[in-house]
Protein backbone atom coordinates (compact mmCIF):
# COMPACT_ATOMS: atom_id res chain seq x y z
CA UNK A 1 0.00 0.00 0.00
CA UNK A 2 1.05 3.57 -0.70
CA UNK A 3 -0.26 6.71 0.96
CA UNK A 4 0.26 10.07 -0.75
CA UNK A 5 -0.11 13.53 0.77
CA UNK A 6 0.18 16.67 -1.37
CA UNK A 7 1.19 20.09 -0.09
CA UNK A 8 2.35 23.46 -1.39
CA UNK A 9 -0.79 24.68 -3.09
CA UNK A 10 -2.09 28.19 -2.67
CA UNK A 11 -2.88 31.49 -4.35
CA UNK A 12 -0.35 33.03 -6.72
CA UNK A 13 -0.42 35.80 -9.32
CA UNK A 14 -0.10 35.06 -13.02
CA UNK A 15 3.54 34.73 -13.98
CA UNK A 16 4.52 33.54 -10.53
CA UNK A 17 5.88 30.22 -9.35
CA UNK A 18 4.83 27.51 -6.95
CA UNK A 19 6.29 24.17 -5.90
CA UNK A 20 4.07 21.26 -4.98
CA UNK A 21 5.28 18.35 -2.89
CA UNK A 22 3.90 14.86 -2.51
CA UNK A 23 5.09 12.82 0.44
CA UNK A 24 4.69 9.07 0.09
CA UNK A 25 4.63 6.29 2.62
CA UNK A 26 4.91 2.60 1.92
CA UNK A 27 7.66 0.46 0.46
CA UNK A 28 6.10 0.41 -3.02
CA UNK A 29 7.19 4.00 -3.65
CA UNK A 30 10.57 2.81 -4.92
CA UNK A 31 8.81 0.50 -7.37
CA UNK A 32 6.42 3.11 -8.71
CA UNK A 33 6.19 5.72 -11.38
CA UNK A 34 4.77 8.98 -10.09
CA UNK A 35 2.45 11.40 -11.78
CA UNK A 36 0.71 14.71 -11.31
CA UNK A 37 -2.83 15.34 -12.51
CA UNK A 38 -5.14 18.30 -12.14
CA UNK A 39 -8.87 18.84 -12.18
CA UNK A 40 -10.62 22.15 -12.72
CA UNK A 41 -14.31 22.68 -11.85
CA UNK A 42 -16.54 20.94 -14.37
CA UNK A 43 -13.58 19.33 -16.14
CA UNK A 44 -12.05 15.88 -16.29
CA UNK A 45 -8.93 15.00 -14.38
CA UNK A 46 -6.10 15.79 -16.80
CA UNK A 47 -2.51 14.60 -17.03
CA UNK A 48 0.17 17.12 -16.06
CA UNK A 49 3.46 15.25 -15.72
CA UNK A 50 4.96 11.88 -14.84
CA UNK A 51 8.34 10.53 -13.83
CA UNK A 52 9.96 7.09 -13.86
CA UNK A 53 11.19 5.46 -10.66
CA UNK A 54 14.80 6.51 -11.39
CA UNK A 55 13.87 10.04 -12.40
CA UNK A 56 15.63 9.60 -15.74
CA UNK A 57 12.42 9.78 -17.76
CA UNK A 58 9.90 12.57 -17.48
CA UNK A 59 6.79 13.41 -19.48
CA UNK A 60 4.61 16.49 -19.69
CA UNK A 61 1.33 17.56 -21.17
CA UNK A 62 1.53 20.09 -23.98
CA UNK A 63 -0.16 22.72 -21.82
CA UNK A 64 2.61 22.73 -19.18
CA UNK A 65 5.64 21.71 -21.22
CA UNK A 66 8.58 24.12 -20.71
CA UNK A 67 6.88 25.68 -17.68
CA UNK A 68 6.59 22.82 -15.17
CA UNK A 69 9.25 20.41 -13.94
CA UNK A 70 8.62 17.12 -12.17
CA UNK A 71 11.27 15.54 -9.99
CA UNK A 72 11.56 12.95 -7.23
CA UNK A 73 13.83 12.26 -4.31
CA UNK A 74 13.56 8.59 -3.45
CA UNK A 75 15.65 9.02 -0.30
CA UNK A 76 12.89 11.29 1.01
CA UNK A 77 9.97 9.41 -0.58
CA UNK A 78 8.87 12.67 -2.16
CA UNK A 79 7.91 13.84 -5.64
CA UNK A 80 7.82 17.51 -6.61
CA UNK A 81 6.19 19.67 -9.23
CA UNK A 82 7.90 22.99 -9.85
CA UNK A 83 5.48 25.32 -11.61
CA UNK A 84 6.78 28.48 -13.27
CA UNK A 85 5.12 31.14 -15.42
CA UNK A 86 1.75 30.21 -13.99
CA UNK A 87 -1.39 31.14 -15.89
CA UNK A 88 -5.00 31.49 -14.72
CA UNK A 89 -5.87 28.38 -16.71
CA UNK A 90 -3.54 26.40 -14.44
CA UNK A 91 -6.06 26.87 -11.63
CA UNK A 92 -7.17 23.44 -10.44
CA UNK A 93 -6.89 20.87 -7.71
CA UNK A 94 -3.60 19.05 -8.22
CA UNK A 95 -3.25 15.37 -7.38
CA UNK A 96 -0.21 13.14 -7.19
CA UNK A 97 -0.46 9.47 -8.01
CA UNK A 98 1.61 6.28 -7.93
CA UNK A 99 1.47 3.52 -10.51
CA UNK A 100 3.29 0.45 -11.82
CA UNK A 101 6.71 0.55 -13.43
CA UNK A 102 7.17 0.50 -17.17
CA UNK A 103 4.42 2.97 -17.99
CA UNK A 104 4.53 6.52 -19.26
CA UNK A 105 1.55 7.24 -17.05
CA UNK A 106 -0.45 9.72 -19.14
CA UNK A 107 -3.72 8.02 -18.28
CA UNK A 108 -5.33 8.31 -14.86
CA UNK A 109 -6.38 4.67 -15.04
CA UNK A 110 -2.74 3.58 -15.00
CA UNK A 111 -2.31 4.64 -11.36
CA UNK A 112 -3.17 2.63 -8.27
CA UNK A 113 -2.86 5.26 -5.53
CA UNK A 114 -3.92 8.89 -5.27
CA UNK A 115 -3.42 11.74 -2.87
CA UNK A 116 -6.19 13.96 -1.57
CA UNK A 117 -5.25 16.91 -3.76
CA UNK A 118 -4.06 20.46 -3.16
CA UNK A 119 -5.69 23.60 -4.53
CA UNK A 120 -3.73 25.89 -6.85
CA UNK A 121 -5.32 29.21 -7.76
CA UNK A 122 -3.68 31.61 -10.21
CA UNK A 123 -5.06 35.14 -10.33
CA UNK A 124 -4.83 37.41 -13.36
Amino acid sequence: QVQLVESGGGLVQAGGSLRLSCAASGRQFMNSIMGWFRQAPGKERDFVASISWSGRNTYYSDSVNDRFTISRDNTKNTVYLQMNSLKPEDTAVYYCAAGPLGRIGRMAGEYDYWGQGTQVTVSS
